[in-house]
């Protein structure tokens, strides 16, 4: 399973990393702009730091999954990324919201697009973290 679940991180870092490109520098762009006080000049942005927390994010999240998720199937990631998401989604999106001047569309913006990449990364790691034992080597439940 070790692997699985490393080419799972790396699967995951990509898709981290190619949805964040296309939410907040091409979808949200026009509001980040908008609220361009609030933010680093792009010659200040701390990108290297930036790509150390995707790949520390991307690393939890199949951590999380691979060993607290049984059994491991393309639905169960798929319900345990849209979970991850709707949690961390509301904490990052309005979280934010409630305390930073940010325009509320930036804050649904936030808590939508945390949604989708936490989903389209279940759906990953549901397609390549696997369990180890084949159906033959489970152990049947006991009947009463």
């Amino acid at each position: 399973m070790l692997k699985r679940s490393i080419l799972a991180i790396v699967c995951v870092f990509f898709a981290f990393s190619a949805l964040d490109f296309l939410i907040h520098g091409i979808i949200l762009k026009p509001l980040y702009e908008q609220s361009a006080q609030l933010w680093r000049p792009m010659e200040q942005a701390k990108m290297g730091l930036l790509y150390v927390v995707t790949a520390i994010s991307a690393i939890v999240f199949v951590t999380i999954y691979a060993r607290l998720v049984s059994p491991k199937s393309l639905s169960r990631g798929l319900c345990f990324g849209f979970l991850f998401g709707l949690t961390a989604g509301v904490s990052m999106g309005y979280g934010t919201y409630a305390f930073q001047p940010i325009p509320y569309h930036l804050a649904l913006g936030w808590f939508l697009g945390t949604l989708v990449e936490a989903t389209v990364a279940g759906v990953i790691v549901g397609a390549i973290v696997k369990d180890c034992r084949k159906p033959s080597e489970t152990i049947p439940a006991p009947t009463a």
